[in-house]
């Protein structure tokens, strides 16, 4: 007769909106050549999705890299960047956007010559949120990529170097 009371231990969180340029968790975080906010986090969708946004002043990106667990959508907000998905660069500018498939590697560099920003999304979530936390709490410096810190730091949230980042 009367509607289901949910349980609050397995209840999603509530819901909240993310103001421009805000964080889902009101912090600020710098991880590796960018500044990411979180907009998604994973415990909103029981592991589904994981969106974040990285504003970028610094040309560069990543290493080559496979996620052997999740789908990587990079959708461009504003500025110019460069987008490798297997042996494709793809240059993509405001409004674009383009699909980095589980399995398949991938690198980004910010190109332009001003700013830019870039919403990463992760489908499903796997271990992405934990993997920036652990990449921040380690103190990665922009462009402070280390083969051996990264490979070990990968491995463990699923995720495999392959190559150098994009070369611009």
């Amino acid at each position: 007769m009367f509607p289901a009371i949910a349980d609050p231990a397995t209840a999603p969180p509530p819901f909240a909106s993310v103001a421009a340029g805000g964080d889902r968790e009101g912090r600020k975080r710098q991880i590796g050549v960018s500044a990411t906010t979180y907009k998604v986090i994973t415990s909103e969708t029981k592991g589904d999705l994981f969106v974040i946004e990285q504003a970028n002043q610094r040309r560069g990106g990543p290493p080559l890299h496979i996620h052997h667990g999740e789908d990587e959508l990079f959708f461009v907000l504003e500025g110019d960047y460069l987008v490798q998905v297997g042996e494709t660069r793809f240059p993509l500018k405001t409004g674009d956007c383009v699909l980095g498939p589980r399995g398949v590697p991938h690198a980004w560099a910010f190109v332009g010559t001003t700013r830019g920003r870039m919403l990463l999304s992760y489908a499903p979530a796997g271990k992405m949120e934990a993997f920036f936390n652990a990449w921040e709490q380690l103190g990665f410096s922009p462009g402070g990529y280390s083969k051996e810190k990264d490979a070990a730091l990968l491995r463990s949230y699923g995720m495999e170097r392959i190559g150098p980042p994009i070369q611009l």
